[in-house]
């Protein structure tokens, strides 16, 4: 059995350790209600941008853009968003995981756009060709950055670059749940609805000028939803595992309490029994 001292030793180290998880679960409570109610507020304009994106591509026939352009696959883009710390249980290992899953069902040239350290860390010691990165975008991703990004990813389809762009992130769904997807940004499929030929449109200025407007600030949109999804889970996912750790730290201090509990009886007992051993030899 370990000496009392080497016990308390222990003690006040996994106490220093539960106050810095205890910490960071408050702080990460405090980002995650921030995220989630930028999450809330985007995801009713990008389900609506793809609704009316939907109808008006199922309705243009003869339009021409280059977003909409389906051409041979010689190279797949895969835009990969983690985060830029660890701490967070299996966030950023969920994401990787999946982007390995992309690339072991293909036969097609895979190529990356990393947002954020792990996962730019991960492929660059694979020695995977990374085309672009982005890391330490904050805790609260803004419009503009997306558009940013956005913008790179459009030059880099347009250019041909690559052939195909897959979005590959983490969906917000609780603190306690995250779920990663991988979503297809270009060639851009919105989802078409079945009536859409049926439906007349009148267009002002003009069919070539509304859906120029609107194919860019689509992608835009859904780039910025995807920053502010994989936000929001991984303040939730680092949430969970502090307050995990936490609760777990709380565990082993009670049983190493118990076990110095046990180390001062035993000391105590040696003593007695030494102080009655010499008394009795004395006589």
């Amino acid at each position: 059995m370990a000496s009392a001292r080497d016990i308390r030793r222990r003690i006040r180290s996994i106490k220093s350790t539960q106050q810095i998880t205890k910490a960071m679960k408050m702080v990460s409570a405090a980002k995650l209600r921030k995220a989630q109610t930028s999450v809330i507020a985007a995801r009713p304009y990008a389900y609506k941008i793809n609704e009316v994106l939907g109808r008006l591509v199922g309705s243009t026939e003869g339009y021409f853009h280059p977003f909409l352009e389906v051409r041979e696959v010689k190279k797949i883009g895969l835009v990969v968003i983690t985060g830029d710390r660890g701490l967070c249980g299996g966030f950023n290992a969920n994401i990787i995981r999946m982007a390995e899953h992309f690339i072991a069902d293909t036969e097609k040239e895979v190529a990356f756009v990393s947002i954020g350290k792990k996962g730019r860390d991960y492929f660059r010691r694979r020695g995977r060709e990374i085309v672009e990165e982005y890391i330490s975008i904050g805790d609260n991703p803004t419009f503009i950055q997306g558009k940013e990004l956005a913008k790179r990813l459009m030059a880099l389809y347009t250019k041909g670059v690559f052939d195909e762009i897959y979005l590959i992130y983490s969906e917000f769904r609780s603190a306690m749940s995250q779920k990663p997807v991988t979503m297809k940004l270009f060639p851009v499929e919105p989802a078409a609805e079945e009536n859409a030929k049926d439906v007349e449109y009148i267009y002002e200025p003009s069919k070539s000028g509304v859906m120029d407007h609107l194919l860019p600030s689509y992608v835009e949109t859904i780039v910025y939803r995807a920053l502010l999804e994989s936000k929001a889970s991984e303040h939730g996912a680092r949430m969970t595992a502090m307050s995990s750790a936490t609760d777990n730290a709380g565990e082993i201090i009670a049983k190493l309490t118990l076990n110095l509990n046990r180390a001062r009886q035993a000391a105590i007992t040696t003593e007695i029994s030494e102080i009655v051993g010499g008394a009795a030899a004395l006589q």
